[in-house]
């Protein structure tokens, strides 16, 4: 796929191959000289969305708010026994 070199340098980047990469406004463009040809590599920006909830359909149990404390440390508890008992790879 072709493209010309406008009058400010600038060359567009063809449409299929932005939505296979999934670039969009925002994204930066790094340039870098590699022997005779240009490598551009794309980086997204920072989200701005929140990710409250983002996991919820991979929660298996719930925690009601007044047994966080107790449940949290019995679980450290577990991690701890279960990493002091484990055989060791030395």
């Amino acid at each position: 796929m072709a493209n010309v070199v406008g009058t400010k340098g600038q060359v567009v980047i063809a449409k299929q191959i932005r939505d296979k990469l999934g670039i969009g406004p925002g994204w930066v463009a790094i340039q870098r000289a590699v022997d005779d040809r240009v490598e551009i590599v794309f980086l997204p920006p920072e989200h701005r969305k929140s990710l409250k909830g983002s996991l919820a359909s991979h929660i298996k149990a719930s925690v009601p708010a007044d047994e966080w404390h107790r449940v949290r440390e019995r679980g450290w508890h577990e991690a701890a026994t279960r990493d002091r008992d484990a055989p060791s790879s030395r």
